[in-house]
């Protein structure tokens, strides 16, 4: 999205919003920005960026052509700060040098800018250190943080913000958008509910690792069918040298929640929303035999618990294993 009439489109309230704010010259210092990944936070963060430095502007549109707009797009106009988790999280001593930032005036004017992503990463230190920033907010100064996750976030700091929620992004039109590129319908519908995100969604379909996986998930669930004693010798085996990063963990728990989705909606005759298998898929029919629907909201339940340990800085490797014993039960 590289103009606000785009925004609108594809986020008609957001887009709205702030357009509304930047007509009647009424930009908050402080935004949290939040949606899933591919809703489009970066776009808005970098076009409000461009707004209050752009020197050509033509009414509220920046013109992403003059050198500070392109500075801003390439990441180095140096009134405009970017911060990104250091490893799972952002922490304190990132804060310190970015309220030391805030000590001087604009190397260029007045204003500034920070971008704060992954916002629900900010260790409790971090959190309450940004605090000072927010509750003394300078008119020259504007914060836009960026959240796949709003509830990870402290409530004093929401409150010092303007939230916007950015919606998720209709998946039949995102499907067809990866199909006209290419990509097999199967693999477009997978994609269409894991990102909303078309570079992601052509990295993971060409990706060994993601295809690796996949068939790990599916591998999982037939030794929970076949050979229910031997899962922990499959975890330690296969998954964990698999799954080693937390990101990797997490990518393969929202695998296994479609997949176990799928079981569910299979019960219920609900075929036309499965998206991991297809209707004809035996491994799918054995395991509609083999889970009844309230076991399988239990595991939905747990899939979900073991995404938010992850979250948490829980180690993987007790991730899988707790999320074993929980659908073992």
């Amino acid at each position: 999205m590289k103009t606000w009439s785009e925004v609108t489109q594809v986020q008609p309230l957001a887009g709205k919003i702030i357009t509304n704010s930047i007509r009647k010259g009424r930009i908050s210092h402080a935004y949290l920005l939040q949606g899933a990944r591919g809703t489009g936070k970066v776009d808005i963060a970098l076009l409000l960026a461009k707004d209050l430095f752009c020197e050509n502007k033509t009414g509220i549109e920046p013109c992403h052509e003059c050198h500070a707009c392109k500075r801003i797009a390439s990441g180095n106009h140096p009134d405009v700060h970017w911060l990104e988790p250091d490893g799972q999280s952002i922490k304190i001593e990132q804060i310190r040098d970015l309220q030391h930032e805030f000590t001087y005036s604009g190397l260029e004017s007045n204003k500034k800018v920070y971008v704060i992503k992954g916002a629900d990463t900010l260790t409790d230190n971090a959190a309450n250190r940004i605090l000072k920033f927010l509750e003394e907010p300078s008119r020259q100064t504007t914060a836009i943080m960026l959240t796949e996750s709003s509830q990870w976030i402290i409530p004093t700091i929401k409150s010092r913000c303007q939230v916007i929620d950015l919606k998720p992004l209709d998946p039949a039109s995102f499907q067809d958008r990866l199909m006209e590129e290419g990509m097999t319908r199967e693999n477009a519908v997978l994609m269409s509910a894991l990102t909303n995100n078309l570079d992601d969604a052509f990295a993971w379909d060409d990706n060994a690792w993601f295809a690796t996986a996949r068939k790990l998930v599916v591998q999982l669930i037939g030794v929970y069918l076949n050979n229910p004693e031997d899962v922990f010798l499959f975890i330690h085996k296969s998954w964990v040298n698999h799954f080693v990063e937390r990101n990797e963990l997490e990518q393969g728990l929202d695998l296994l929640l479609l997949a176990f989705k799928d079981i569910l909606y299979y019960h219920i005759g609900n075929e036309d929303s499965m998206v991991f298998f297809t209707p004809q898929n035996e491994t799918l029919e054995n395991a509609a035999m083999t889970f009844p629907q309230e076991k399988l909201v239990t595991v939905l339940n747990a899939i979900l618990q073991a995404k938010r340990n992850v979250k948490q800085n829980v180690h993987p490797t007790l991730v899988i294993e707790q999320l074993t014993l929980h659908i073992q039960r």
